[in-house]
């Protein structure tokens, strides 16, 4: 460390970016130190990945054990099943404060400083924290922001916390509507209906785009309409917008036409998830104060190195990770960013392949996908002068999915024709979101669908979906 700083590295936001930053500059011999004016491990950990896949984990124990037919298939039958709110909503809480515990731990243990307070650039080299206590100011060779993001409200949308309330507030399972109406079809808005379906709610869910999960793969969103929506107590509406939302009992939604804005429908509900995605938590930073600023949608531009930039030049000493980038807002592309800056502070210049890290919703089944979906693919393609192709493989011709009685789902490959390069995967099944990684390394190596067709996999098991999918996809390539 050069003596005339305080440290030689000091990270804002103690999320899973920061803290994975925090960890691999301990490894690198940096001095780190670490600020976060709110609760330890950030919305991943307190309000959530952790929180929510608990609550996941639980009701999809309730919505198992009450699945009648399926037990029977199987040579079971069990007599009426009952559950807990408030042990459910426990789970959950006692596995943030565990896991909240574990990150503090691992920060003291390494001997990274925990400095508690408003974290903001205050110059060159130098960070503010604003605490309990007061002010100070601490020096460091390198910077990096790690804020985070926070739920996005639409206007119009009133949230009281109670009966209008964004994920911050779902994860507490305070109560469950008899009828709760979730606005948007992404990520959270599967998993929490999910949720609300299996302990007994009626949903409503509410999509502005012409189509429920807009951002996933056609193939995959129809299935999971047939598998997670037209089963189950949800009804929706698709293409329309909810123009303003009144918290009270009941809760007033106007739907109305994304063009014209004119109501269409007005619908009353006990309760609204507002679902909408999340925005840069990159308000009052300082950024000003080095020559830099947040883009108009608020996140904060950074270059392939995630050095901090202004038109297009890169601010000294001044990195950016995590959703306050919005290069992909998932905690563990937080954590690879956190690394990779890490790297390059450090003189070996690393860059995060975002195309290879994966996504998953943890509903029942699992959905994940890693890489392009096909039309973008297929744009791809058109714009460099190949061809794409896709292939499927299903669940219901897979031994261990028979012996489990969960067949519902498929694998999706898309690859160069010319190649055989994968170039995205998309699982909709039983344990999907464990056996994307299969994929997700394949797309990190550059890996061909014949290569990958050779592989062995143990039989049976779920990862004979892929294997057959590669197979299937190896007879087409053209190389």
């Amino acid at each position: 460390m050069t003596q005339q700083f305080d440290y030689d590295l000091v990270i804002i936001g103690a999320g899973v970016g920061g803290h994975g930053a925090a960890l691999h500059a301990v490894e690198c011999g940096l001095k780190t130190a670490i600020v976060e004016s709110h609760d330890m491990g950030g919305t991943c950990v307190n309000r959530g990945c952790i929180p929510s896949k608990a609550l996941l984990a639980a009701s999809g124990r309730v919505r198992e054990l009450r699945d009648a037919h399926h037990l029977k298939s199987l040579g079971i039958q069990l007599q009426q099943v009952s559950f807990e709110r408030e042990g459910i909503a426990e789970h959950a809480s006692n596995l943030v404060a565990k896991l909240r515990g574990d990150l503090t731990n691992s920060l003291t243990r390494l001997k990274v400083d925990i400095l508690k307070g408003w974290g903001k650039v205050a110059g060159a080299q130098k960070v503010s924290i604003i605490g309990d206590s007061g002010e100070k100011t601490v020096t460091a060779r390198d910077i990096i922001v790690a804020s985070g993001s926070v739920p996005w409200v639409p206007p119009g949308v009133q949230v009281d916390g109670k009966t209008v309330f964004t994920s911050d507030d779902a994860i507490k399972l305070n109560w469950l509507p008899a009828w709760v109406a979730i606005i948007g079809s992404g990520y959270i808005g599967l998993e929490f209906s999910d949720v609300y379906t299996a302990l007994g709610s009626e949903v409503t869910i509410v999509e502005a785009m012409d189509r429920l999960m807009p951002t996933f793969d056609p193939d995959i969103a129809k299935i999971a309409q047939r598998v997670l929506i037209e089963p189950r107590d949800i009804e929706t509406r698709v293409g329309l917008i909810a123009k303003k939302v009144t918290p009270g009992s009941p809760v007033v939604i106007e739907l109305a036409d994304p063009t014209t804005k004119e109501t269409v429908e007005v619908i009353e509900v006990d309760a609204c998830l507002v679902a909408t995605g999340r925005i840069p938590a990159t308000k009052n930073l300082g950024l000003e104060t080095v020559g830099a600023e947040p883009d108009r949608r608020g996140f904060i531009p950074v270059n392939d190195r995630l050095q901090v930039t202004y038109q297009g030049e890169s601010i000294p000493h001044l990195w950016a990770i995590g959703d306050a980038t919005g290069k992909m807002m998932l905690a563990h592309a937080a954590s690879a960013q956190g690394i990779a800056a890490v790297e390059s502070i450090c003189g070996r210049d690393r860059t995060v392949n975002y195309r290879a890290i994966p996504a998953a919703a943890f509903t029942h089944p699992e959905v994940s996908f890693v890489g392009l979906t096909e039309p973008q693919a297929k744009e791809l393609g058109d714009a460099e002068g190949f061809k794409i192709s896709a292939v499927r493989s299903y669940f219901k011709g897979n031994s261990k999915a028979l012996a489990e009685g969960e067949t519902d789902g498929i694998a999706k490959i898309i690859y160069r024709e010319d190649t055989g390069e994968v170039l995205g995967a998309h699982i909709i099944g039983l344990h999907a979101a464990d056996l994307i990684h299969e994929a997700s390394n394949a797309i990190a190596q550059g890996a061909t669908v014949k290569t990958l067709s050779h592989f062995v996999h143990t039989h049976p098991t779920l990862s004979e979906v892929l294997d057959e999918a590669y197979k299937r996809a190896a007879v087409t390539v053209k190389a």
